[in-house]
Parts: structure tokens; sequence; C-alpha cells
């Protein structure tokens, strides 16, 4: 089984690649003929808001972690959150949350808690993404009423998915119960319960913030390349911002690309048509991808620097 995982890792990447390829070479001629250009104060106000974006990350899974007995100081848990997402690009999704555990562990933090931080944060991050797909519903619910319909099938699904959601957020508790069973079964330590409704919807906002945070960098960047003129934004603006969040949950849940490369640029290509060419989309959904790699690797070597690594246990 190993033996295979090596050899689909480097598979899965070459084929994301590939695919990113294919994107560029079906809008070339829209990405030659497009007036491109770099407008640097744009550029770095798009990365501003974009390490605003992750601090409000950071904050919500602290948060987090010290709702299941967890706790991490500032520096360190900015240093935890910002080297794991070295490992990001590795195929499977699990790399970052094992290296996050590992890290936290060397400062005193059980690893049931930062697993359990992590699948919380992540599920509220993805809860988030609802009300920004009803938007995009919104925006382009006509576009769309011929491929979802309005069968009898299709609400019974939508209610079934929202069942589970409306249990967590009324019942937060009964999760970490659950959570503690399976931890007994194990022979592990019971994690606290200090989850409630008002914290759980607290964080869901947070979580919008970090999602408005995200669409106004993609905006920033989109008007740092010139992909869009500045008088244009007040009709782009409600695309920009819906339609990264829910490329990011569309690439997040494909599970095996490496942090959802490929997936997650085809899908923001898709949901941007309706407002935006192919050629500039496509240039946009691929400058966010490589910006967020440059900031990535900025901000861990600022941490590794500026944040000693294993010392005295916290």
């Amino acid at each position: 089984m190993r033996a295979l995982a090596k050899l689909l890792q480097p598979l899965i990447l070459i084929l994301a690649l590939a695919f990113i390829a294919a994107l560029v070479r079906s809008q070339w001629s829209q990405l030659q003929s497009h007036p491109w250009r770099l407008a640097p104060g744009w550029l770095i106000l798009s990365g501003l808001v974009l390490v605003i974006g992750w601090l409000v990350e950071l904050s919500i899974w602290r948060a987090l972690l010290a709702r299941v007995g967890g706790r991490l100081p500032w520096p360190r848990a900015a240093r935890i959150w910002f080297l794991s997402a070295l490992v990001r690009y590795v195929p499977g999704n699990v790399w970052q949350p094992l290296g996050m555990t590992a890290l936290a562990r060397e400062r005193g933090v059980r690893p049931e808690a930062t697993v359990t931080s992590i699948a919380l944060y992540q599920a509220i991050n993805l809860l988030a993404v609802l009300p920004i797909a009803l938007a995009y519903l919104l925006l382009e619910g006509s576009a769309l009423g011929p491929l979802l319909g309005d069968s009898r099938g299709w609400r019974l699904l939508a209610g079934g998915a929202l069942l589970p959601i409306v249990v967590f957020l009324g019942r937060p508790a009964w999760l970490m119960t659950l959570v503690n069973w399976g931890l007994s079964r194990l022979g592990r330590p019971a994690l606290p319960v200090r989850l409630t409704s008002r914290g759980i919807l607290g964080l869901l906002a947070a979580a919008l913030v970090d999602w408005l945070l995200w669409g106004l960098a993609l905006t920033g960047l989109g008007l740092a390349l010139n992909a869009f003129p500045l008088e244009r934004v007040g009709v782009l603006l409600p695309y920009l911002l819906v339609s990264f969040p829910l490329a990011y949950a569309v690439g997040y849940l494909s599970f095996i690309t490496p942090g959802g490369l490929a997936v997650r640029e085809g899908a923001l290509v898709l949901l941007l048509a309706p407002v935006l060419d192919g050629g500039a989309a496509t240039l946009l959904a691929l400058a966010l991808r490589l910006w967020q790699v440059i900031l990535e690797l900025a901000a861990a070597g600022i941490v590794a620097l500026a944040i000693p690594g294993k010392t005295e246990v916290a």
C-alpha cells in the first residue's frame, strides 16, 4: 500500500499540472491579446489583505484548540500554522494536519486535541461557504436553474444536508460527546466539552469575514494584473467575493489533489465565467495560487527565523 501511495502522489501532481497546462493552452489566444501590466500598489494591498485573512484563520483555530483542551500562545501557534503550510501541496490533504499535530505535540498539546480542532476548523470553514453558495445561486439562479431543476429529489437532498448542520449548530456538545466516545473506545482520555452554540456562531461569523477578505484579495490581485478595469469592480465584486470560497470548497473536497491544485483553479474559472472572459479568469485563478504560495513561503521563513523551535514545553 505504501509503495502504491508513493507511486500515486507524483502521478496526481503531474496530472494536476497537466490540467493547468491544458487550461492555459485553451485560453492562450485571449491571454496573449490582453493588455497585461502589473500595478505594485494593488499587489501589495492584495497581499496585506490576504495576510490579515490568515490571521483571522489562525485566531479561529486557536479558539477551537482552546475549547478542546489545547492552548498555544500566538507566536507558537503562528509558527505551527505557517510551517505546516509548506506540506500543503503533497497529495492527500492530510500532511498539513499531520504536521500541525506533530509541531503542537512538541508544545505539550495532545494529538487528539489538535486533530479535533483541525476537523472543527475545516467544518466551520466549509459551513461558512453555504450562505456564500446561496449568494451565488441568487446571482446566477437563472443560469443554474436548468441544471438543478426544481425536482422534489433536490429539495430532499438539500434538507438532508442541512439536518446535520442544524444539529451541529444547535447542540455542538453532542459532537464532542461522540468524539469522546471514540476516544474511550481507543483507551484515550476524554477531551473537555466547551463548545456552545453561541461560540460556534461567533466562529462562523469570523469565517465569513475571512472569506470576504479572500474575495477582496482576489479583487486587488485582479486590479494589480489589469485583469479588469477599476470601473468594473462594482459589477464584478459580488462574483469575486463569492466565487473563491466556492472554488476552495470544491478543491478541498477533491481530497486527492495537493491543496486542491488545478481543481480549485478550474472551478474558479467556471464560477467567474458569467462576468470575465476565459483569459482573464484563467490568469486570475493561476495568479492567486502563485501569490498565495509566495506569501506562504515568506510567512514560513519569517516565523522560522523569528520564533524559536522546540525549547521548553509551554
